[in-house]
């Protein structure tokens, strides 16, 4: 294990999990399991009440990372700012595809699952499975583009938001 690698990432430091989305580092501590003594990311995601333990030989391999660049965000938000692509294939398999991407941790796939998910008022209503997915994306992108512009949850929900209806403008 060099030691760039094992210093990647440090307590309080932001990051994404990609089945979880932003958390904080809470610790870095040793832990026994089956006989091994392992060094581990203690990473609490507060809205979930949820603490996770990453190995930190293996975060970049599961696909941990950290918060994306302000640039990055922008251009997230001009995908939202695109046209709805919607494939014609069977809805379990865009549910599937959509899924596989939120949980990707790729803010670009996120924001391409909240574009081609977001209903407008006039549009037709959403089935409760296609709701589901749109606001576990929306809530992924949110917490992101609260972490990296310092934002609370609210405020970068309305930013998101107000992007996505100026696009029907």
């Amino acid at each position: 294990m060099s030691k760039s690698k094992k210093n990647e990432f440090r307590p309080d430091d932001f990051v994404v999990y990609p089945a979880h989305g932003v958390g904080r580092i809470v610790s870095i501590e040793e832990q026994e399991v089956a006989g091994l003594r392992l060094e581990m990311f203690v990473i609490s995601f507060e809205k979930d009440k949820m603490t996770l333990r990453v190995p930190t030989a293996r975060a970049t391999e599961i696909g941990m990372r950290g918060l994306s660049t302000p640039d990055l965000i922008d251009r997230a938000l001009e995908t939202l700012k695109g046209k709805a692509r919607v494939k014609r294939a069977m809805w379990s398999r865009r549910a599937q595809e959509y899924d596989q991407k939120i949980n990707s941790g790729d803010l670009m796939s996120i924001a391409e699952v909240v574009r081609d998910l977001h209903r407008n008022d006039d549009q037709r209503e959403q089935s409760y499975s296609e709701r589901q997915l749109y606001e576990a994306a929306l809530d992924r992108l949110t917490r992101e583009v609260a972490a990296v512009k310092g934002l609370d949850e609210g405020a970068a929900q309305k930013s998101l938001e107000d992007v996505l209806t100026s696009r029907a403008a």
